[in-house]
């Protein structure tokens, strides 16, 4: 399904774009900042409609409880077996991401568009490369988020299990990523 608005990957992916050129002869910044707030106002989605209020009157005296999604378990580590053939190659890994040079709200928004895809795919193993960082800095920004972030509610519902990948696939500056069985409709 095709929709007239950009994703968040799509905008991660124009801002790095839009921030790379240069002004053409005539024009100055400020002229192409305000044409890029314009042409971003475009592409954003309309606000979602008001919902009707319940037909109910204020007397009356039915309480209703609201209803609590049971939260997905935190993800867990990859079996080893399982890991073993995705590290060998005879369970495929169906979809891959980079995150490098990306900062973590631009990485955080990439990450999730991705997984959602993913899943709604049904696909069930991925590959994320965050990168393992510099010497001369340290561990990665990204190597150390992205385990925190696959334990926080948006990424539950979609993360059944990650593992740092064999080194042939990143090692460790790269996740295999096992994805939720789609519920059945």
């Amino acid at each position: 399904m095709k929709t007239k608005y950009l994703t968040a990957e799509d905008r991660i992916l124009w801002g790095r774009v839009a921030r790379s050129t240069r002004p053409m002869p005539g024009k100055s910044v400020e002229d192409i900042e305000r044409e890029m707030e314009d042409f971003a106002a475009l592409l954003e989605p309309p606000a979602p409609k008001p919902k009707p209020r319940n037909a109910r009157s204020a007397g009356d005296l039915v309480e209703e409880k609201p209803q609590q999604k049971r939260q997905p378990p935190a993800p867990n580590v990859i079996d080893r077996p399982t890991h073993q053939k995705i590290a060998r190659g005879r369970l495929p890994i169906e979809g891959k991401v980079d995150l490098h040079g990306m900062t973590q709200s631009e990485a955080h928004s990439l990450l999730l568009s991705f997984l959602q895809r993913a899943y709604a795919d049904g696909r069930r193993h991925v590959l994320v490369v965050t990168g393992k960082g510099s010497p001369s800095r340290g561990t990665g920004v990204l190597r150390q988020a992205v385990p925190g972030w696959l334990s926080t509610p948006p990424f539950r519902a979609l993360v059944s299990g990650h593992q740092e990948a064999a080194r042939h696939h990143g090692g460790e500056g790269a996740l295999y990523i096992r994805l939720r069985k789609r519920e059945a409709p």
